[in-house]
């Protein structure tokens, strides 16, 4: 697949769900933020379309368009694709899986939560990059949607809790930004974790959301039992579930441009 250019888009954006919560919202948040990538199969009348950011894909159109080595650029992501493209997923990445996943929304009011004293759950700003990049490679996937740590604390789309001496114990953020769904993720440094943080953070985001005109969304594994408890708390609701693919290594090596 070749690589889009921003100006190639407008035309193509139907291709993708609009105002869908979950990872459906990819494109919707590349094309606002300008942070990932789009790719097809051609540049003109393309057959095949995918677009790609923080870890995940989003893939439709004609699989007989592609071959395996083509879809090389969607290496190592989360995939979203209708089954008709399974047998060339299949055959282009090692491993290829199944994921079992959950979708929920905001329907309910959140349980209380009381940060500990000297914690304050506060928006994240520019001046919490370093803290935000202090918390190491566990939580660097956080901010892989917005571009970097700046650009998530730059972003006005995340809540901390924050300690007096500026370490951050929890963040909660808007990973995907839709049209009309804003999905939400979360992160509590080791050693903070059990003291209700992440769902303080995430109550304050989803205020933040809500005020915006817009509807909180959570995705999660069903075998993600912690994610699953933090998401009731809160308030979301099941709404569907979902397989979405998880893509290893190409097996094929990119075709030459």
């Amino acid at each position: 697949m070749i690589e889009l250019t921003p100006r190639q888009l407008p035309a193509l954006t139907r291709w993708f769900p609009a105002g869908s919560p979950g990872p459906a919202a990819i494109g919707e948040h590349v094309l606002t933020t300008g942070i990932g990538q789009w790719w097809a199969d051609r540049a003109e009348q393309p057959r095949a379309l995918a677009v790609s950011c923080g870890g995940y894909s989003v893939l439709r159109g004609t699989p007989e368009a592609l071959s395996p080595a083509s879809l090389a650029p969607l290496a190592a992501s989360y995939l979203d694709a209708p089954a008709r493209f399974g047998p060339l997923l299949d055959a282009a990445f090692s491993p290829f899986t199944p994921w079992e996943r959950m979708l929920w929304t905001l329907q309910a009011d959140p349980q209380s939560s009381t940060p500990p004293r000297g914690v304050t759950v506060r928006r994240l700003r520019v001046a919490d990059t370093d803290a935000l990049s202090a918390l190491g490679p566990d939580a660097a996937w956080l901010h892989t949607s917005w571009g970097s740590p700046l650009g998530l604390a730059a972003s006005g789309h995340a809540w901390a809790a924050a300690g007096r001496d500026g370490q951050l114990h929890a963040i909660a953020c808007t990973y995907f930004r839709g049209r009309r769904y804003e999905d939400v993720a979360v992160y509590t440094a080791p050693g903070h974790r059990r003291h209700r943080l992440a769902l303080a953070c995430v109550t304050a985001l989803c205020e933040d959301i809500t005020a915006r005109g817009h509807i909180p969304s959570w995705n999660c594994s069903v075998h993600n039992r912690a994610g699953r408890l933090l998401a009731w708390t809160a308030g979301f609701r099941l709404m569907r579930e979902y397989v979405h693919y998880t893509a290893g290594a190409a097996r094929c090596a990119p075709l030459a441009a």
